[in-house]
């Protein structure tokens, strides 16, 4: 036969049970049926196939054929795929989002990031994550256009519409420099002198925040885009900026970064909330997200 039929569901189940019971008695048993039953199901996937799939022939306990090993593969995925459908089947039935749009503000620690995604992972493995990280305003702008269902937004000091707001923690800021910088070699600086050097700034590519400035008081700024290459410009001694201490924690200690003394630009605490709309409550799975966010705080 050149071209193999379509075996059902149940013929792979019982070929796999087989396998793993070892016999067709075993999987008889397991499966509640007649060893009748497993040896005609067995047949007629052969048939369907046109393969043997088990030696019966030089063992008393039925071995794989090189055909069958290779049909075990693909029966294991297409089990496999079946019992993902009717897990995520079961979690839409009782309410389980299929999907969850999550913006993170890029300053959240690494950290809290990893332990929020693991825990996820374990407790809604069928629903889809689809995570994107933005900064400052951009996350909430984010969750009011719909294209994220939560966001862990940095601090946005008025009331928004539609926005609900959690709190979950802060990270701390801190000037810094690379110890070639002029401002690193002054030790104690003086009120303004932040002003005379050029400060890193992080742009929020969100309207909601437009014409704030955050910490920026250089009146030489360069404006970027991605706090990993605000990073890289700082060890270089391209500038002095405020970074979040468990990012740059290892390069204060190796030495690569100085932490400043500026009267006028000491840091201080980057408040973090949980946001989503006030008319899309979140499911379980983003609600577990958002509490384990929360939890964090105690850590």
């Amino acid at each position: 036969m050149s071209d193999p039929g379509t075996p059902t569901f149940d013929q792979l189940r019982v070929f796999l049970t087989v396998v793993d019971t070892g016999s067709f008695a075993g999987a008889a048993r397991k499966l509640g049926r007649a060893t009748s039953v497993i040896s005609y199901s067995i047949a007629n996937l052969e048939m369907q196939l046109g393969v043997s799939l088990f030696d019966r022939e030089t063992t008393k306990r039925p071995q794989l054929t090189d055909a069958g090993r290779a049909v075990l593969s693909e029966a294991r995925t297409i089990a496999n795929g079946m019992g993902s459908l009717r897990a995520k089947v079961k979690g839409l039935i009782e309410g389980l989002e299929s999907e969850v749009l999550l913006a993170l503000d890029v300053m959240l620690p690494a950290w809290r990031v990893v332990d929020a995604l693991k825990a996820f992972r374990e407790t809604y493995p069928t629903v889809t994550l689809r995570l994107h990280v933005e900064a400052l305003g951009a996350v909430t702008q984010m969750v009011l256009n719909r294209a994220a269902t939560i966001g862990i937004s940095g601090p946005l000091d008025m009331e928004i519409d539609g926005i609900e707001r959690i709190g979950v923690g802060f990270v701390e800021l801190v000037p810094v420099a690379a110890p070639s910088h002029p401002l690193a070699l002054a030790g104690r600086n003086p009120p303004g002198a932040g002003r005379e050097h050029v400060q890193l700034v992080l742009t929020d590519r969100s309207t909601l925040t437009q014409g704030w400035e955050f910490a920026v008081i250089g009146t030489r700024t360069w404006r970027l885009a991605d706090l990993g290459s605000k990073h890289m410009l700082l060890r270089e001694g391209i500038g002095w900026g405020n970074m979040p201490l468990p990012m740059i924690q290892e390069d204060l200690d190796a030495g690569r970064l100085v932490r400043l003394d500026m009267p006028d630009c000491k840091g201080g605490p980057y408040r973090l909330q949980a946001v989503h709309r006030t008319d899309s409550p979140p499911g379980p799975a983003a609600s577990f997200l958002i509490s384990r966010f929360e939890g964090q705080m105690a850590k």
